[in-house]
């Protein structure tokens, strides 16, 4: 596959069949997880695949928890004003993001396959989100999709409960990353144009070009 076509298609599918993913996928996903590059090359960071759907079952609803916390808090203003204002086009992109998340949410367990990542030293996560990444780049060349959240982080001692992490070896949850299948379409994800988002030199100094459409694929 072309790198740019794997950067720019690699975006969250929340919708997946419960085909079971082949270990020899989950090894490349991994391996290349790996080489990626960590702060001091410490690789202080440890991977926990999830596949046994009884323990699934006990985040799941763990998960939609979070989810809802997540929704009555941080995104209530967001939530709000795409009620009021329903068919504006930033209305519109949210409401399919909520619906999206809300049917991952819905569907946790029966994602085939869970990768969470630790992390030690590093409350950034700069020594683990390249590793995540790379993992998430590695799965959509093999045809998987993939989704990162964080929301666990509300109910984190519950989840190191479940998986049996020591609580004094300060094991901190970077995040959860879904894997599956898609049912849908990989495609170029919208978003705000580089020229909006992006300065040069000093803060709000046009960053001296414009691209307006996706440069993948080439013209």
């Amino acid at each position: 596959m072309d790198l740019y076509e794997a950067l720019y298609t690699t975006r969250a599918m929340r919708r997946v069949r419960p085909d079971p993913i082949p270990d020899a996928v989950q090894a490349r996903i991994l391996d290349a997880a790996i080489r990626a590059p960590t702060g001091g090359n410490a690789q202080g960071w440890r991977f926990l695949l999830v596949d046994d759907p009884e323990v699934k079952g006990q985040l799941g609803p763990l998960y939609r928890d979070c989810i809802k916390q997540l929704f009555e808090t941080i995104y209530a203003p967001r939530i709000a004003e795409a009620e009021a204002n329903p068919d504006s086009p930033n209305s519109i992109e949210f409401g399919r993001m909520h619906r999206s998340a809300l049917h991952l949410a819905e569907h946790f367990e029966s994602f085939p396959l869970l990768l969470f990542g630790f992390v030690q030293l590093d409350p950034t996560g700069s020594s683990i989100y390249p590793a995540i990444w790379s993992a998430m780049l590695a799965a959509r060349a093999d045809g998987v999709g993939s989704t990162l959240t964080t929301v666990l982080l509300f109910r984190f001692e519950e989840m190191l409960r479940i998986f049996g992490i020591p609580r004094d070896e300060d094991w901190k949850f970077a995040c959860c990353v879904t894997f599956g299948y898609p049912t849908g379409r990989w495609g170029t994800a919208p978003r705000r144009p580089v020229h909006e988002v992006a300065y040069r030199n000093r803060w709000n100094e046009p960053v001296g070009f414009e691209v307006p459409r996706p440069l993948w694929p080439h013209p």
